[in-house]
């Protein structure tokens, strides 16, 4: 069983946050998968964008807000 750290976006509304996660490899078909406290980080991301609540999302991921370009 191999760790390997990579980041995802979660998005929601005019947010986007970075989270960093550690990626399980196995030899089995499921891999690479997310440990459960993992899963639950991005979970929470997620919720506290769709709430609004940027402080908590800041907590445990970088927060950006998203800017349109062109209408």
């Amino acid at each position: 069983m191999n760790t390997r750290h990579q980041t995802k976006l979660v998005h929601e509304g005019q947010y986007v946050a970075e989270v960093e996660v550690n990626l399980i490899d196995t030899d089995d078909g499921w891999s690479p998968y997310l440990s459960l406290d993992d899963a639950h980080k991005l979970d929470d991301v997620r919720e506290a964008l769709r709430r609004g609540d940027l402080a908590k999302a800041g907590q445990k991921a970088k927060v950006f807000t998203l800017t349109p370009v062109a209408v």
